[in-house]
């Protein structure tokens, strides 16, 4: 795989592009990026080849990612692939190298303890409290999404990076990381995050043959009729035969998760969810628009207001 400098080319798919024609197929073994980022790589390889990846690629036989929930994508990239590959999660950021995956048969990523940073973990529901509970490593519990403080010998001061994690393992410490700390949908005081909505649309897509290629969520609080609602903005690359069944599927899996949630249904609140088709290509078109069309970018899984999917609408 070719060195490209990100500031050599602007355009991001000319970069794209580039980086296809330079591919060598019996070089290629390992794959590593963001996964909306790599399906996009993929999907140019197939278009000027005309072949699987596995096809143009036969030593290619791990795949390496971070930066969001692989789980969603796993099945478009396997599709494209034409076969299973061996993956490994990643926790990279700009202020240090957090964890990284140590077993394929567990849970979480293995954080590291001995590499400059000291951590801190504040409960997610109490960052913005007057004088929010900050733990370290100690007293962590599982099962709980706390936000992620740093300080560092590079010269962070309980920096508070915007990541939420939570513990599946103490022994050793093993993490998952659940969203973004803005990225939520409270509307009504439901307290949807990252990991709930990525769950559920693995949940329902295991086991079928729907694809999707990019999804995000917002809440309708003005519908022009009946109750307020969460709108899911999904693009689709192989659709649901009966797209009603399958938003009541997803919509289930969040009354599972949620009990704030499930409690605004049964308390006639909320109306279950609705599903809005995004066109192939939608979520790329208004990354492009807003200048963040690139492989350190990625879409918000949801947001507490209508910015991004009244874009997504109006294209």
């Amino acid at each position: 795989m070719p060195r490209w400098e990100t500031n050599c080319i602007d355009d991001w798919e000319t970069k794209v592009n580039a980086i296809v024609e330079e591919t060598v197929p019996e070089d290629m073994r390992l794959i590593s990026g963001i996964p909306s980022w790599v399906q996009m790589y993929f999907e140019k390889l197939i278009e000027k080849e005309g072949k699987s990846v596995s096809e143009i690629f036969p030593n290619f036989d791990l795949f390496v990612y971070g930066g969001v929930n692989y789980e969603p994508y796993r099945q478009s990239m396997e599709s494209l692939i034409g076969k299973k590959v061996d993956s490994i999660e990643l926790f990279p950021a700009s202020e240090g190298f957090f964890a990284y995956q140590d077993k394929q048969n567990e849970k979480g990523m293995l954080l590291l303890l001995n590499s400059g940073i000291f951590y801190e973990f504040c409960p997610a529901d109490e960052l913005f409290d007057k004088n929010p509970t900050r733990l370290t490593i100690a007293d962590v519990k599982l099962g709980v999404n706390y936000v992620l403080i740093l300080s560092t010998n590079a010269g962070l001061w309980a920096y508070n990076i915007g990541d939420t994690v939570e513990f599946t393992s103490l022994k050793p410490f093993r993490i998952i990381v659940t969203g973004r700390i803005k990225h939520f949908i409270s509307a009504f005081g439901e307290h949807v995050i990252a990991k709930e909505v990525e769950h559920a649309i693995q949940e329902v897509i295991q086991g079928t043959d729907i694809k999707i290629n990019e999804f995000t969520v917002a809440p309708q609080v003005n519908p022009k009729e009946g109750l307020p609602y969460h709108e899911w903005f999904i693009e689709f690359e192989t659709e649901p035969t009966n797209l009603i069944e399958f938003s009541k599927k997803i919509d289930a899996s969040m009354q599972k998760q949620n009990s704030y949630y499930f409690d605004l249904i049964e308390g006639g609140i909320l109306q279950t969810l609705i599903i809005v088709r995004v066109n192939k290509g939608g979520f790329r078109e208004y990354m492009k628009s807003v200048g963040k069309l690139g492989g350190q970018n990625k879409i918000p899984r949801l947001s507490n207001d209508r910015k991004i999917v009244e874009k997504l609408s109006s294209s």
